[in-house]
């Protein structure tokens, strides 16, 4: 098994837990809208891109009316929802010690660019990774997690076989099938266990990724 060089992260359920946000912004915007409070659990609906989530929790399909619920969710987000989030236990050691045990780290997410770079900043996360995409960081915006994932190994020529995806649900999965790189899939994430292809490599912590990158995360110090 060839060593891994390069960590790259998905960010809801996997370093971060979005939900509290997430939901707070999706009761206000249902609400906005005139639509039947939040009935269900988001918890493993999370991971897809905003307006599919809220076309599933509301129940409209209409794109003009789905236009002015995703804007309204936005709206509430943007201005306070994101500021919720809150740092998965350990992965801030995690992160700091793959960097320093040599390992690139990089992040991929369907959050978009600007609230994405609010939470790392707020949270002190930015500066661990060598690169951030989001599917809006570049015009047109990606269609998938998985162009955002190829797309970053084919412009910063990462070797694939020395690369591992690290997240918590299908959709990570398959963006690391289609780029050709290892996954493994974190306990306490977004994810339904029933959704994941048998392949899925499932961790139960972090010094499990830790091990798979070859660094001792978290071995005593000097």
């Amino acid at each position: 098994m060839e060593r891994i060089l390069h960590a790259i992260f998905d960010l809801d359920g996997t370093l971060v837990d979005s939900l509290p946000g997430i939901e707070w912004s999706v009761q206000a915007a249902l609400a906005r809208c005139g639509l039947p409070p939040l009935s269900r659990d988001l918890r493993p609906l999370i991971g897809p891109p905003i307006r599919r989530i809220l076309a599933t929790v509301s129940g409209v399909r209409e794109p003009a009316r789905l236009d002015r619920l995703e804007y309204a969710f936005r709206s509430s987000y943007d201005s306070g929802g994101w500021r919720r989030t809150r740092l998965q236990t350990g992965a801030a050691e995690l992160l700091e010690q793959l960097r320093d045990g040599g390992i690139g780290l990089w992040l991929v997410t369907n959050k978009p660019a600007r609230v994405t770079e609010r939470i790392l900043d707020e949270l002190k996360l930015a500066g661990y990774f060598e690169e951030i995409r989001c599917r809006d960081s570049r015009t047109p915006a990606f269609a998938s997690k998985a162009e955002v994932l190829v797309d970053l190994l084919r412009r910063r020529a990462l070797v694939p076989s020395a690369c591992l995806m690290i997240g918590d649900t299908a959709e990570d999965c398959g963006a690391a099938m289609a780029a050709g790189i290892d996954c493994a899939i974190v306990a306490g994430g977004y994810g339904d266990d029933t959704s994941l292809p048998a392949e899925a490599k499932r961790v139960s912590g972090w010094d499990k990724i830790a091990e798979r990158c070859g660094v001792s995360v978290f071995a005593e110090r000097c």
